[in-house]
């Protein structure tokens, strides 16, 4: 049925370390017909790096709605194509996911050439429970959509597992201990490369030695809220203090209008509650 048609091949490459990639890999590289990359400068120098001289195309978020099309042109006439990104797996957070679901509605095969992935890889390293996890990809740039995207996950027992710009881990830290609490963190930074690093402590400690900005490319993996101790963040805290202060209306009014707003357990929010009543008492 698909003689005639090429097929989309979706190749892992190097997260860092140009040693880090299959023999399968490499052999479908040497024989595509095309290969579509996330950036050709960086995907020239794997190739360089070893020997492999086919056409490359770009391919990446800024102009997939016209690449996306020509590409599956191209396999419609018997073309392969192979799909890279800059680094590691293709489709985990760049837009090969949607050129993947072109070629699947023109009945395209899809073949998976797997190899590294930063998710996995730094998730053998952090020492926190591997399974489940849950990938949230990048955080939105806004610290207040990063905030409401991790105040969704508060309650999450799994563990987390993120990317993060070094321009803006020293933010995305502090956000993560105000609303999680100060959880075990493990940071990890230029895997595979010269300069790898993998920082394990707490969101506290990693504050300290990150309060800014830092090089490199960035995972984060945080631990999973404990089972049978929910987490109010900071700034919830504060909001039922604030009203709780004005003794204005009842506490269970208070702690169900919270608890609605967040989507949280009203249970949860109403002991806290009854906690901030009491410091407010004694003080």
């Amino acid at each position: 049925m698909h003689s005639k048609i090429g097929v989309l091949y979706i190749v892992a490459t190097p997260i860092g370390n140009l040693e880090d990639i299959t023999l399968r890999a490499l052999r479908i590289l040497h024989e595509a017909d095309l290969i579509a990359a996330e950036d050709t400068r960086h995907t020239r120098k794997l190739l360089t790096a070893h020997d492999i001289h086919r056409p490359l195309i770009s391919y990446h978020e800024h102009n997939k709605r016209t690449q996306g099309p020509r590409l599956i042109r191209e396999l419609m006439t018997g073309k392969s194509v192979a799909l890279v990104t800059d680094a590691g797996t293709p489709g985990i957070s760049d837009p090969g996911i949607d050129l993947v679901r072109l070629a699947v509605s023109r009945d395209i095969q899809v073949s998976p050439i797997p190899g590294p992935s930063a998710v996995t890889t730094a998730l053998t390293v952090a020492g926190l429970p591997i399974q489940p996890f849950l990938f949230l990809g990048y955080p939105p740039n806004r610290p207040a959509a990063r905030r409401t995207l991790f105040t969704r996950y508060a309650q999450a027992e799994e563990t987390l597992i993120l990317f993060e710009s070094p321009r803006r881990l020293g933010g995305c830290l502090k956000d993560m201990r105000k609303i999680w609490g100060n959880r075990k963190v493990a940071v990890t930074r230029e895997l595979t490369k010269i300069h790898e690093e993998v920082f394990r402590g707490s969101l506290e400690e990693a504050m300290e030695r990150w309060p800014g900005e830092t090089r490199g490319e960035v995972t984060l993996l945080v631990a999973g809220a404990e089972k049978g101790k929910p987490h109010l963040d900071d700034s919830l805290i504060e909001q039922l203090r604030a009203s709780l202060t004005s003794g204005r209306r009842p506490l269970k009014e208070i702690a169900a209008e919270v608890a609605q707003e967040q989507g949280i357990s009203k249970r949860l929010v109403y002991q806290q509650a009854l906690k901030i009543k009491k410091e407010l008492s004694e003080g």
